[in-house]
């Protein structure tokens, strides 16, 4: 029951600059080889959405006009540009002042090796990438055209890689461009990360949010069948791990039916409302028995966006980041920095967890489905998904509003399997060591203003963060191996 758009289903369109001072010979030819390199990277497994070759652009009007074509298409979420021969620049300004969609520049030429025996002027008036290149990279930086340059011979593996990734955060861009954010309840009261200007956010980043009373969602849980929720539960038991007071012979079972009635509800309530992500806070529970763990956690991992205490801008942090990583190996989730491990002498860590609501898509095997006193709120128990998250690279990444300017911040972290088990633990959990250390890492994430609502992923990169913050147009400070913390200084 996937929320996500198909990324294959996406469109990157393929133009390749030249001129008419070759002859129509040599233009043919420039169309052959853009031919073999989009159909290339439209075959690679490395490149999610369809690439799609347009034309080859010789005069303004023809760059004016496919640019057009491109901001108006619902299917095409970016351009890769590519210089076959050398294409005077002057003549794409018309077009680049016009453009409204993700922008790649593919520096790279047909051949992969000099041909040293033979090589002569018509193929070096042929493949004149290296030079050509270089003369609408200049003409983009001179407009502050913001793109990404991807250079190399584009059968290479990263290559390819590195166009797929950026893809990936342009299906990621174009879906945000349309988003619907449902904030269910205020965010947590007197916090002030989780607060921001929602109308900036429309005008800078495409997607809206909108409040909504518990009562709105209220009614949709209240409307779930008995049948329904019957095969909720039968869907729990066959999916998870159950505690024994959750089987269907267990003195908690209707604890579990409650937990799947607020399923039910909430994705009623998305689909009606065509929401592609939520907040909700324990602080609004009025007419709600639970705090939703359960729910959050699947309809996470069938890609909806999800910020605890009213965060907004997690929610749509994670929609972001699980549209970039469908079909990648690994999960991502809604997280929360919870507690350091501070030994003396020994490797400084972070166990990451939340309440409840940590996706699933990120468990190290099967999770387990129990059900445990929530603490605060003053509901009843709530039902949770309680597991591990396996050892390996991940990144944690969270989106700010600084007040006249919205910023992203990364941090590239090392997870780690527990030296211990955590059988008292009745939550979702990850331990990791930030890169380069806690100390410095801590401390520059704090400097920069850092939510402590990040996204957490095992599936994505750093490089997937930074080209959709430069498609979006925002800052990234990016904490990695080589962070210095003078960087991070206000």
């Amino acid at each position: 029951m996937s929320a996500l758009p198909s990324v294959n289903e996406s469109e990157v369109w393929f133009i390749t600059g030249s001129q008419h001072l070759y002859g129509p010979e040599t233009l043919e030819q420039v169309a052959v080889h853009s031919r073999a390199v989009a159909a290339g990277l439209d075959q690679s497994d490395a490149v999610p959405t369809r690439v799609v070759f347009k034309s080859v652009v010789t005069t303004a009007e023809e760059i004016r006009r496919v640019i057009l074509e491109a901001n108006a298409s619902d299917k095409c979420v970016g351009l890769v540009a590519w210089m076959h021969t050398f294409s005077p620049a002057k003549m794409w300004i018309p077009g680049l002042k016009l453009l409204q969609k993700p922008l790649c520049h593919l520096h790279t030429q047909f051949h992969r090796e000099i041909p040293w025996g033979s090589i002569d002027m018509d193929f070096m008036n042929l493949n004149q990438s290296a030079h050509g290149g270089r003369e609408f990279g200049f003409i983009c930086t001179r407009l502050g055209v913001r793109r990404k340059v991807v250079a190399g011979h584009w059968q290479n593996d990263d290559v390819q890689q590195s166009v797929g990734a950026w893809t990936r955060a342009a299906a990621a861009r174009h879906d945000l461009r349309t988003a619907r954010f449902a904030r269910i309840g205020d965010n947590m009261r007197d916090v002030a990360v989780t607060e921001g200007d929602k109308v900036a956010a429309e005008e800078v980043l495409g997607f809206s949010v909108n409040g909504f009373g518990v009562g709105d969602l209220v009614e949709h849980i209240s409307a779930a069948s008995d049948a329904d929720i019957d095969r909720l539960c039968n869907e729990y038991d066959e999916s998870y791990e159950m505690a024994d007071e959750l089987r269907s012979d267990g003195g908690r079972r209707d604890s579990l039916r409650e937990a799947a009635r607020i399923e039910l509800g909430l994705r009623a309530f998305l689909t009606e409302g065509a929401f592609v992500g939520f907040t909700d806070t324990f602080e609004n529970l009025t007419g709600m028995r639970q705090l939703p763990g359960i729910p959050s956690q699947r309809l996470m991992a069938d890609g909806y966006g999800f910020g605890g205490e009213g965060d907004w801008k997690a929610s749509a942090m994670v929609r972001a980041a699980k549209v970039m990583a469908a079909g990648l190996p690994g999960g991502t989730s809604f997280m929360e920095d919870y507690t350091y491990h501070l030994p003396a002498g020994g490797e400084q860590l972070v166990l990451g967890s939340h309440m409840l609501e940590i996706c699933p898509s990120i468990a190290d095997g099967r999770p387990r489905c129990e059900i445990h006193p929530l603490g605060i709120g003053g509901k009843e128990d709530p039902v949770r998904l309680v597991f591990n998250v396996p050892a390996g690279p991940a990144v944690n990444a969270t989106l700010i509003d600084m007040g006249d300017r919205f910023r992203m911040v990364l941090n590239e972290v090392e997870c780690l399997d527990p030296p211990e088990s955590l059988p008292k633990l009745p939550v979702a959990r990850a331990l990791w060591k930030p890169l380069p250390d806690l100390k410095t890492a801590a401390a520059a994430w704090i400097y920069a203003g850092g939510s402590h609502h990040p996204v957490f992923s095992q599936a994505i990169t750093t490089e997937h963060f930074e080209d959709l913050a430069e498609m979006i147009g925002i800052e990234l400070l990016v904490i990695d191996a080589d962070s210095k913390l003078r960087d991070f200084r206000c």
